[in-house]
């Protein structure tokens, strides 16, 4: 069974760190893509980061740019996303993604096949 399992969320002050996991299990895919995503109450699901896993390139919405880096360790097939100086307006469930085919733009959350259950991260001030 294909899925992937979040984990790292909980609560920080403001200007605090938080790194988030998602380990990825049962597929074979070799080239595909990774992205988190962030949804706050009563607002639509927005793009944070991806990269590519094979050659690593990272991409950034302007709101996190410089304060969050996403990265991958091939041999535990997990995604990371490192999250520093962090604000209440961070507040929101963390979703991590997996697009097996790379065919659509990353930043777009109907490009990706598979989600995983998502974590809570708060962000008091």
């Amino acid at each position: 069974q294909v899925q992937l399992v979040e984990s790292g969320g909980g609560l920080v002050q403001a200007g605090g760190s938080l790194r988030l996991s998602c380990a990825a299990s049962g597929h074979t895919f070799s080239n595909y893509a990774m992205g988190w995503f962030r949804q706050a109450p009563g607002k639509e699901r927005e793009f944070v980061a991806a990269i590519t896993w094979s050659v690593g390139s990272t991409y950034y919405s302007d709101s996190v740019k410089g304060r969050f880096t996403i990265s991958r360790d091939k041999a535990k097939n997990t995604v990371y996303l490192q999250m520093n100086s962090l604000n209440p307006e961070d507040t929101a469930v963390y979703y991590c993604a997996a697009d097996w085919w790379q065919r659509g733009l990353l930043v777009l959350a109907s490009t990706y096949d598979l989600w995983g259950q998502g974590t809570q991260v708060t962000v008091s001030s």
